[in-house]
């Protein structure tokens, strides 16, 4: 079924092969999707977000140290400096063991993020299960004291939020950012070793202990100020892909309630990303409400530690799958401009040829890495979603935002990729809007397109991928725009000099058809008809539209090419 939602019905935004790599370098290919970068102009920042990061210990590893991925964290921490980000989070498993040889291990974690304090970037890590005792639960803000808005490494987050709980001060904590509000949830034993009711089936002694914080997760989400982004992160995911534990419990009906109490929340209150670790893989979804009626995306985070999980099958009757990766070393990059959100995923090979009957672990840090840019995806506050299945039209994908409107008039999801469970993976279509004062001659608003392209799909057990960025062709489909009557004449739409434009690698605005993977380019005045191939691009004087028909998504304006 095709579901649609609109952001600004809840949000509260009000407005008018490449060769390895070593350390010190960063690899930056561009999507091949008709855009330089993810941001319009100079006001854009970002932040990075990065997984587990346990390590095994004993003198035969190499490539970390007191059960923490050194290594491949100072590999993450240049990625980071190199994209110019402002605060980096971690979601969790900051090691693998509390204590080795009679030493604590979360020191040696905070050690790694000195690289970026030294740029003057900050970083907000989380507890996962891994330093889950009530030791680390007391340890943890004299670490980390950021966590609790104080010390020398805050630079630039400021409104720190404390939990309500004495016993959670340090370790579920929200902070802002310019326009954007970070939620930390810690599900722990807290400081005093309590925990809220009883431990679960499986002897978890923390699987409840968010039931008592969905209130103040609400209540710090619901004073998101407006024209804010708001994301949530935690350790553990809504709906695990290996892992069936969750961030309620030990299954999809423990505390119940209150897990669609706290689903409700980020829906109403128009959270971003729901943003997990725990699972050691790529991997994004859709997550509902016992009765539907609250969705939410979710991204569970990449591994970073030498630890790669497969999915098993399970209780996913409440999920819809968006994309995959498996057995890749991953981050995350976080682009903010105004109301627009951009979401790149990076991943490197780790380097090893994996059998099925062996883990899926690695005894040694890569000898080198190469990130690619693998998947992009994004949102605006003044745009709108649409969930379109395999094989559904695009047609309903329409947005109008002040003057202009944009509609896709032809087109269907062709792609027949499947996650390693073998579903179905649906395309989350999103719109979004920006003012045209950057581009002179421009009758419209800037249109933005994420998620027409194909789903990503990559589940390959040799460890040798992913060797390129991908290549993002999407379906062919056709486009169309409003041009504003008081700037278009209908000679200059008649001669066919006015176009639909969209920006190309080198930051230029190029009649759309010309950024297509193959096709012909043709013009036609008139309306669209059906049969008109890939290349062909016209103008509709008696609606005063441009039309395109293009195979490539990103940012696009009504003006004169």
């Amino acid at each position: 079924m095709k579901t649609t939602m609109d952001r600004r019905q809840f949000l509260k935004y009000t407005g008018a092969g490449l060769a390895g790599l070593g350390l010190s370098a960063l690899n930056l290919p561009f999507f091949r999707m008709g855009k330089a970068s993810a941001a319009l102009g100079r006001d854009a920042w970002c932040f990075g977000v990065m997984g587990d990061t346990q390590w095994k210990t004993g003198f035969w590893e190499t490539g970390g140290h007191m059960s923490c991925a050194t290594g491949i964290i100072d590999a993450i921490n240049q990625q980071f400096i190199a994209h110019g980000c402002k605060f980096v989070i971690q979601v969790g498993d900051l090691v693998g063991d509390e204590s080795y040889m009679g030493k604590r291990c979360l020191p040696t974690r905070a050690e790694h993020a000195r690289a970026l304090y030294r740029e003057g970037i900050g970083f907000f890590p989380l507890r996962g299960n891994h330093e889950s005792s009530s030791t680390a639960a007391s340890e943890f803000p004299d670490i980390f004291p950021q966590t609790l808005g104080k010390g020398r490494n805050l630079n630039g987050a400021a409104h720190f939020q404390a939990s309500d709980n004495e016993q959670l001060k340090g370790l579920t904590y929200a902070f802002d950012y310019n326009n954007v509000r970070c939620v930390m949830l810690d599900q722990f034993v807290r400081k005093d070793g309590s925990n809220h009711n009883r431990p679960d089936s499986a002897g978890h002694k923390y699987a409840n202990n968010m039931v008592d914080q969905v209130d103040w997760t609400d209540k710090i989400l619901s004073a998101t100020p407006d024209g804010y982004h708001s994301f949530v992160f935690s350790h553990k995911n809504l709906i695990g892909q290996n892992h069936k534990d969750n961030l309620f419990g030990d299954s999809l009906t423990s505390n119940a309630h209150a897990r669609d109490k706290f689903l409700e929340s980020l829906h109403s209150n128009g959270t971003g990303y729901y943003i997990s670790g725990h699972d050691h893989m790529h991997h994004r979804s859709i997550v509902s409400s016992s009765d539907g009626s609250a969705r939410v995306p979710q991204i569970i985070t990449a591994s970073n530690s030498y630890k790669f999980y497969t999915p098993r099958t399970g209780d996913d009757k409440r999920e819809t799958p968006l994309g995959q990766e498996l057995y890749t070393i991953g981050y995350y990059i976080v682009t903010i401009e105004g109301p627009r959100v951009t979401v790149d995923f990076y991943s490197s090979s780790h380097g090893r040829k994996f059998t099925w009957v062996q883990r899926q672990s690695l005894d040694s840090i890569p000898s080198s890495f190469a990130f690619f840019l693998r998947e992009r995806f994004g949102y605006s506050l003044n745009g709108r979603q649409f969930e379109i299945p395999r094989e559904g039209s695009y047609i309903d994908v329409t947005d109008s935002y002040r003057g202009t409107t944009a509609k896709i008039l032809a087109g269907t999801n062709q792609d027949t990729k499947t996650d390693y469970l073998n579903r179905n993976l649906t395309k989350t279509v999103n719109t979004g809007w920006a003012d045209p004062h950057r581009v002179g001659d421009a009758v419209s608003d800037i249109f933005t397109l994420w998620g027409m392209t194909d789903n990503l799909s990559l589940y390959s057990g040799s460890g040798l991928l992913p060797a390129s960025d991908r290549v993002q062709v999407t379906d062919e489909y056709v486009l169309s725009m409003s041009c504003g009557s008081q700037k278009t004449s209908a000679f200059e739409l008649s001669s066919g000099k006015i176009g639909i434009a969209a920006r190309n690698k080198d930051n230029e605005w190029v009649n759309a058809v010309k950024l297509n993977h193959g096709g012909t380019t043709s013009f036609k005045k008139g309306p669209y008809k059906s049969g008109y191939g890939l290349g062909t691009y016209g103008v509709d004087p008696g609606t005063m539209t441009v039309w395109a028909v293009i195979n490539h998504e990103g940012d696009f304006v009504a003006k004169l090419i």
